[in-house]
């Protein structure tokens, strides 16, 4: 491989490497709010499409290797929200919500500094308590089906052995190959034609204060925030207000066809910003330009990935989707219980997010981060200008490079 290629390979990686490891927890969590597997397949397509575009434009306009991608803490926290009042249109409301909330967090310093007083270890609490069941699923799966999730289960760990960066991925293709031998012909070729659906959004309470409001905030700590901090670690500074406009207009876009958050990337961020995509800073931003095209090729297979998800056995695709997640798990964890002055405030939220209850028809994730608050100005009322934050350094970073 020449030098000259390596950011377009990069990026190549990069985009089959994120799509992998996560479409099958973007498909679960659109079908635990409501999505029929069309829509799910909808929200899939429209999500690869919204984020190649938006990623094709900041890397040309400013030479920059940013990338783009879903939401992958947010379709975790959909997965643990469940049906809410007023079923899939409410929760398509939601997501249009969080698109005008990540759009103004660009336009209106206020919206960010007010993210920003979230403290840390709630913000990581909560989406560890979000994850928790989710990654449940290969232990529940290998005790109810053997030798239908051992594979799975031994092909991740065969790969975190080998080459862990391809770990998901085989668990996925090894689910995969299960599923189509279990459901030999019960899918066709023309359950592999992508297709959009629309779906005209409604609005609830509890859809926007379940949904909107904690996926603004997972997708906020989890994903932009440590998205500007990659880049900047490469030395690339991030143009934020046009990125959060981006991301934002990207969201809104694709909400109606089923997706749920466009944000940017932080673990394929790495692969397309640092050495992986080649010796030149310069040329880097080739690598989210090949990743774009790959994520074009990739919705085309948005709707026969769907078929077979929606085919396969009881407990397979689940177990890849909590293998998938384990990485993301125990970074949280271990964010979320650093200091051992948050950590019973941490714990509680993380149980709370993981009870799965609902109460007043608001999910769980919200009355984490609400509990979470509370136990914590009890045990330990913060100084003022002393609170631990979520987003703080980062922002600030972010804010110093806002586009005009």
């Amino acid at each position: 491989m020449t030098q000259e290629h390596s950011p377009v390979v990069a990026g190549v990686v990069a985009a089959v490497v994120g799509f992998s490891s996560s479409f099958v927890v973007v498909l679960a969590g659109l079908v635990a709010v409501g999505a029929t597997p069309a829509q799910a397949a909808s929200g899939l397509l429209a999500l690869c499409v919204a984020q190649a575009l938006g990623m094709a434009w900041l890397a040309v306009r400013h030479r920059t290797p940013l990338s783009l991608a879903w939401s992958t803490p947010g379709a975790a926290l959909l997965v643990s929200t469940g049906a809410v009042a007023g079923g899939w249109s409410a929760a398509v409301g939601a997501f249009l919500a969080t698109a005008v909330l990540i759009t103004l967090t660009g336009l209106v310093p206020a919206l960010g500094d007010l993210v920003a007083r979230i403290p840390a270890s709630l913000a990581r609490a909560m989406l560890a308590g979000v994850l928790l069941p989710i990654c449940l699923e290969p232990v529940l799966g290998v005790a109810a089906a053997p030798l239908l999730v051992g594979p799975v289960v031994l092909a991740w760990l065969v790969g975190q052995r080998v080459a862990p960066r391809w770990a998901v991925p085989a668990s996925l293709v090894v689910a995969l190959v299960v599923v189509l031998v279990s459901t030999a012909g019960e899918v066709g070729l023309a359950d592999a034609v992508p297709t959009l659906a629309w779906t005209t959004p409604s609005w609830s309470v509890p859809a926007l204060v379940g949904i909107a409001l904690p996926l603004y905030v997972v997708t906020m700590a989890s994903q932009n925030v440590p998205g500007v901090a990659v880049m900047a670690s490469n030395g690339y500074p991030v143009p934020w207000r046009e990125t959060m406009g981006v991301t934002g207009l990207a969201t809104a876009l694709v909400a109606p066809f089923g997706g749920h958050a466009v944000n940017l990337a932080a673990i394929t961020a790495a692969m397309m910003a640092g050495p992986d995509a080649g010796p030149d800073r310069t040329a880097r931003w080739r690598a989210a330009l090949s990743a774009s095209v790959t994520y074009l090729v990739l919705a085309a297979c948005a709707a026969g990935l769907t078929a077979l998800v929606t085919a396969a056995p009881d407990g397979v695709v689940q177990s890849a989707a909590g293998l998938a997640l384990l990485g993301t798990l125990a970074t949280s964890l271990a964010d979320a219980l650093a200091d051992p002055r948050e950590r019973v405030p941490a714990v509680t939220c993380l149980v709370v997010a993981a009870s799965g209850v609902t109460v007043l028809g608001i999910g769980a994730a919200f009355w984490a981060l609400v509990v979470g608050l509370v136990v914590r100005a009890v045990l330990s009322p913060p100084a003022p200008g002393t609170s631990p934050t979520a987003t703080s350094a980062p922002a600030r970073s972010a804010g110093r490079h806002r586009s005009p």
